[in-house]
């Protein structure tokens, strides 16, 4: 290999982040060189990871490996233990094009990994492209400042931090003028935008800067979101504006209010209802998803149920399923844990319940007109993000109306009605009228 290539594990941030240390490494010049940017969230993304590193060391014994992220800023020890990895650069290094130059590479020592407790702000990356041209991410928050006794994440990302508007503004117009059709905002506890700003910002403040002044954007998203932090404005948005994406993805964790109490949480399961029906009410299109722990320490089979039951009372859609996993130096691996079979059993039981409720919401969408954004010819997603096999042999990155037509359970179909834009600067037209 001559370049550099780049291994991600874990959230759309470390997506984000990835695409930005590509820039800052071909920036500093590197070569021959593979990046692994890791995930801490659970034991088996460390794991992941470890493995990914040997394969890269297997089929490029050449390369030089350098190892980031979160896992790499949690436990350090784990990846300069590996004889296959040259390097391992903490969350904050990880953006800096320096660490990819040829003279820190050679003098600097082989661990560095700085305190990120003591880093008080986050900076616009400026990425200009992603390697999927579908959609664009930015970043917008960093770091956490709250302690779930289950998260290991602000001991990779550190306290929240915010990046100015001024800035977001900057790189989505910049992003707009590059054909990016849509933008996810992207954070750690993306609710907690702007807390540490002059004048305290919230995120529906800055989602509405981002709509005045780049009237262009025809789509916005929101990343994962902690609803018991959605402000006044954010909620008056997602009922007066339709570029504002009506998919929600929210950080529930549980649906039993002793579990959620132990797990540190701020809001009940009752605000968890709460805000998918008021949100319901003033978006009637909008769609839910939730981050779901199973077999948490604890946990009895009636709290189990209580989550069970958020799916269907909540009205829960897209489901992201995790079995407790103890990560080390946190309150919630020193208490009694379940048994692996019971953890692992509650977590199919809660995936099978979340496909039962995907396959309800997507037959609910036949019949119906939606606009896709082309993530590859052949296949797009509406704007609640439900994916959609159709006709359209459009480009990524291209907007085109569809009418659903049916549905298998997982995937909708339907047959195009009209281009709604143009595709991607540089892209062909390949679209044909319905």
């Amino acid at each position: 290999m001559t370049g550099v290539e780049i291994v991600t594990f874990g959230c759309r941030l470390n997506s984000y982040e990835s695409e930005a240390i590509r820039a800052r490494a071909e920036e500093a010049g590197l070569k021959d060189a593979i990046i692994v940017n890791t995930c801490a969230v659970t034991g088996e993304a460390v794991r992941q990871s470890r493995q990914a590193i040997r394969k890269a060391r297997r089929e490029n014994p050449q390369a030089q490996i350098i190892v980031t992220g979160c896992a790499a800023q949690t436990e350090p020890e784990t990846y300069a233990a590996m004889p296959e990895v040259d390097r391992v650069l903490g969350n904050q290094e990880k953006l800096q094009t320096p660490s990819y130059g040829a003279d820190f590479l050679q003098t600097a020592p082989r661990v560095v990994v700085n305190d990120i407790m003591s880093v008080k702000e986050t900076a616009a990356q400026f990425v200009d492209s992603f390697e999927d041209q579908t959609r664009a991410v930015l970043q917008v928050q960093n770091g956490c400042d709250h302690r779930c006794t289950f998260c290991i994440i602000p001991f990779g990302r550190g306290n929240s931090r915010s990046v100015g508007a001024g800035a977001v503004i900057e790189e989505a117009q910049r992003l707009v003028a590059a054909g990016y059709n849509e933008i996810v905002l992207s954070g750690v506890d993306l609710t907690a935008y702007g807390a540490d700003l002059p004048g305290h910002p919230s995120l529906g403040t800055l989602v509405g800067r981002i709509l005045k002044h780049v009237p262009e954007l025809k789509r916005l998203r929101l990343s994962s979101i902690d609803s018991i932090e959605a402000d006044d404005a954010l909620l008056r948005l997602i009922a007066e504006d339709d570029r504002l994406m009506p998919h929600f993805h929210l950080s529930a964790q549980a649906g039993d209010n002793l579990i959620l109490k132990r797990m540190k949480r701020r809001h009940s399961r009752e605000d968890t209802i709460g805000f998918c029906e008021t949100v319901r009410r003033l978006r009637p299109d909008a769609a839910f998803g939730a981050d779901l722990i199973a077999g948490f320490p604890t946990e009895s089979d009636a709290m189990f149920e209580n989550t069970l039951a958020l799916v269907d009372d909540a009205r829960l859609s897209y489901l992201h399923v995790f079995p407790f996993s103890p990560r080390k130096g946190t309150p919630a691996a020193r208490m009694p844990q379940l048994p692996r079979p019971v953890v692992k059993e509650r977590a199919r039981r809660l995936r099978e319940k979340g496909d039962a409720a995907l396959r309800a919401r997507l037959s609910s969408l036949v019949g119906s007109e939606q606009i896709l954004l082309m993530e590859k010819p052949g296949r797009g997603r509406t704007p609640c993000f439900a994916v959609v096999d159709c006709d359209a042999q459009a480009e990524p990155g291209t907007l085109v109306r569809a009418r659903i037509e049916g549905s298998n359970g997982r995937i909708l179909t339907g047959s195009v009605a009209v281009a709604a834009t143009q595709p991607h600067p540089g892209q062909q037209d390949s679209l044909a009228a319905a």
